[in-house]
């Protein structure tokens, strides 16, 4: 089964931002019928200044008038006002919609997908780039449409006043019209580079952080600072290349009003001495052309700034068509919780995961290789016709130098990548042909830096679980791994936050990790090099949290220190991604060049004569 058989793709559709906006009929209908008051009330008042105008030279009172002007202007302020919130909140609904489906698909991205795109491209994806969508809303849901209406309709009121003087106009903003079009055209190019940019920017410095101890400990902080630099000023400068050409576009509109007004006036004069045209009406023709520089200038600027949020659009949908693995089996929670408080793997009972025990062979081994092959992107074979077997039970650590695919094998029992050709399979069942979410729930995987979330001890115990576990499990878990009295001692016990002020050492965390495995049920469990950060003392207590979970389920260790092998029933010798041989130590030692080499290097992964 291909990689693209194992994921799903889904259809590069577009977000129709403004269709999930429209139906969203609490907020977006009142932002409607009210732009729609404003709008009636903004070409009123010209109106009812024809009418005031009509008064004073007809010594008529005009104090109806004053007020109907003066309730018309008020009421269109205070539904814009209104109008303006109703879509504000329709905007950020949206947003809030399209980001958590932009984290929901990114967390089911493969892990090959997640690591090329990049972390802080991902987060500007769900930071920056989804803001920039209210754009798309506030303009193109009630801005855009209102002054494409406001200035439809005022353009037909003032060739009711006066056609020639409406041609005049007509022509000057045509010019300008024209002239805008040209800036336009390149905007979203230039706002797409921002974001490119952006984003750039967002995955270096993500990166960066997650490095700073290094960073600080090599002097490093100017040389980082600059490269990051590097990314500002690129994304500044395309921020400059879009502010540049939206800069012409409201100079360019003033200046055709300023045309327009020019050619009116000296129009007016000879409509008005032949009686075409009252006084009253050319005053209501200025106010006309006077508002029209507004909603000209929204229609203008308002197609640039869309072009801000369909280049972020455009850069989201980007996202929501990578692959993601299949989880159409649901997603189950990786192991039941459990009702008693932890004993030992051997005496505790267990809990069922989701799905069948034994899939296809009661008897088989818990994980099986058959001739796989693998290759990161084309480049050397990590796996090249790797074969060998894991028993149901005891512990099999798999050895070997640098670079000989230990950890590839781990990721490919995971189905974190899947076989280019062979298979790999899992208590008897190919691991293509599992469930995703079933397989991953008779698996336990602690990678090589025990990863924690950024959370509160309890949460990172119970990390994977629909419910919790009782309390005793866990203070038995922690102190299975000699962590409880540290737990006791931060500022909340168990709901102390980890990550940040009152974090961890690195062995601590590891702990921790381990503590987490001691709480499932999983009948396999994969271990990154366990041992990277314990001491003497930590290293007995994970030699005997693995002796207990051996006892009755598979324990896969990646083992670097001669102590974690020779506690290993059963060793795997790995070399550029082929099994050399398999046995237990004693006879290994006798038969395996190879091994025999690693285990006088005393630390198994460097070849004799390397440094640590």
């Amino acid at each position: 089964m291909s990689a693209h058989q194992m994921s799903v793709k889904p259809p590069r559709l577009p977000l129709r931002v403004l269709r999930q906006v429209a139906r969203d009929t609490r907020n977006t209908v009142p932002a409607v019928l009210l732009a729609l008051t404003a709008t009636a009330a903004t070409l009123t008042v010209p109106l009812v200044v024809r009418r005031i105008v009509g008064g004073f030279s007809q010594h008529h009172s005009v104090t109806r008038s004053v007020m109907l002007m003066t309730v018309l202007a008020l009421a269109g302020a205070i539904a814009s006002a209104l109008s303006s919130f109703c879509l504000a909140r329709a905007g950020e609904t949206m947003v809030l919609s399209v980001r958590q489906r932009v984290v929901a698909h990114a967390l089911r991205l493969p892990l090959t997908g997640a690591r090329r795109i990049g972390a802080g491209e991902l987060v500007a994806r769900v930071t920056s780039d989804s803001g920039q969508l209210r754009s798309v809303v506030d303009i193109g849901v009630t801005q855009l449409p209102m002054a494409t209406l406001t200035v439809t309709a005022t353009l037909i009121i003032m060739g009711l006043l006066d056609w020639v003087l409406l041609l005049i106009v007509l022509g000057t903003f045509s010019v300008a019209g024209l002239a805008i079009a040209v800036f336009i055209k390149g905007i979203r190019h230039s706002t797409a580079a921002q974001q490119e940019a952006l984003g750039e920017l967002a995955q270096r410095f993500t990166a960066t952080l997650g490095a700073l101890a290094t960073v600080k400990a090599c002097r490093a902080e100017a040389q980082v600072t600059g490269a990051i630099d590097a990314d500002a000023v690129t994304a500044a400068g395309s921020a400059v290349a879009a502010a540049r050409r939206q800069a012409f576009v409201t100079p360019i509109m003033g200046l055709g009003q300023q045309l327009a007004l020019i050619g009116v006036v000296l129009g007016s004069g000879a409509r008005l001495a032949s009686g075409s045209l009252s006084i009253a009406g050319f005053a209501a023709f200025l106010l006309y052309l006077l508002q029209l520089i507004a909603p000209l200038t929204l229609v203008a600027s308002g197609i640039a700034r869309l072009q801000l949020g369909f280049a972020a659009q455009s850069r989201i949908e980007d996202v929501l068509a990578e692959q993601t693995e299949d989880t159409s089996d649901g997603a189950r929670a990786l192991h039941e919780p459990l009702s008693a408080p932890y004993v030992s793997a051997g005496s505790r009972p267990r809990t069922t995961p989701a799905g069948p025990a034994d899939p296809a062979h009661p008897d088989g081994p818990a994980i099986e290789f058959h001739q796989v092959t693998f290759s990161h992107d084309g480049a050397r074979r990590a796996a090249d016709g790797l074969s060998f077997t894991v028993p149901r039970q005891g512990v099999t650590a798999l050895v070997g130098p640098s670079g000989a695919g230990k950890t590839t094998a781990l990721n490919l029992v995971e189905r974190f990548l899947v076989p280019d050709s062979g298979a790999v399979r899992v208590l008897g069942r190919a691991t293509t042909h599992w469930p995703l979410a079933e397989l991953r729930g008779h698996l336990t995987y602690l990678d090589q830096a025990f990863t924690l979330l950024e959370g509160t001890v309890r949460e990172n115990l119970l990390l994977g679980r629909t419910a919790p576990a009782a309390e005793d499990s866990l203070w038995e878990a922690l102190a299975a791994v000699g962590l409880d009295e540290a737990v006791a001692l931060l500022p909340q016990g168990l709901d102390t936050t980890v990550g940040r002020a009152d974090d961890l050492s690195g062995g601590q965390r590891q702990r921790l990790a381990l503590a987490r495995v001691l709480l499932t049920d999983a009948p396999v469990v994969l271990l990154d090099e366990p041992t990277s950060q314990l001491d003497s003392i930590n290293e007995n207590r994970l030699r005997e949290v693995v002796d207990r979970l051996s006892r009755d389920r598979a324990v896969v260790v990646v083992a670097h220190r001669i102590s974690t092998v020779r506690q290993a029933q059963h060793i795997v010798v790995l070399e550029e991604g082929r099994c050399l041989d398999t046995g237990p130590h004693d006879q290994l030692l006798g038969r395996c060049g190879m091994y025999a080499e690693l285990v006088r290097g005393q630390r198994l992964g460097l070849r004799v004569g390397a440094g640590v």
